[in-house]
């Protein structure tokens, strides 16, 4: 039974708490770089959206910032740090202002008015994208904690993304 615990341990390869904590903040502002490339990530994304292409999509999340900000929230949430959550709250509002602004943009200037099964696949949320969201998630916190980040990451990214 030992044996069975030991290798479902969560404590090999943990990193300190201070170092998960320094990553989780250092990752949640929307300033300079983080607020162009999340920008012109909503642009491929709106693009692929456009052109009905998932790979353009998932390209899309794959660049996108925007994780910072959620697992800050999240994060903070979950240390009952408010003044955290506050910042992370903050950050994700500008990140959404961003988004919509330049989403709005781009779709007012695109000759492309009909929506595609890629843009009304993502309108009707079910149990299924609930359960995607609550393991995908806690896949993200295992691997935020991780002295080695490995694999997970982007595909959390990818499947964290609305």
């Amino acid at each position: 039974m030992n044996k069975i615990l030991r290798f479902f341990d969560l404590h090999q390869g943990e990193e300190k708490k201070e170092a998960v904590l320094e990553n989780v903040v250092s990752n949640i502002s929307f300033r300079g770089a983080n607020a162009w490339i999340l920008a012109c990530a909503i642009v491929v994304t709106s693009v692929g959206l456009n052109v009905n292409s998932t790979a353009v999509i998932i390209g899309a999340m794959l660049i996108s910032p925007l994780m910072g900000p959620i697992v800050g929230a999240g994060f903070a949430l979950g240390t009952f740090d408010f003044p955290l959550l506050k910042k992370s709250l903050k950050n994700l509002l500008i990140a959404t202002l961003i988004s919509l602004v330049v989403s709005f943009i781009y779709f007012l200037l695109s000759p492309f008015k009909e929506a595609q099964s890629e843009l009304l696949a993502r309108t009707s949320p079910n149990i299924y994208d609930v359960m995607i969201a609550i393991f995908g998630g806690l896949v993200g916190v295992i691997a935020i904690t991780r002295v080695d980040k490995g694999n997970p990451i982007p595909g959390v990214a990818i499947l964290q993304q609305p």
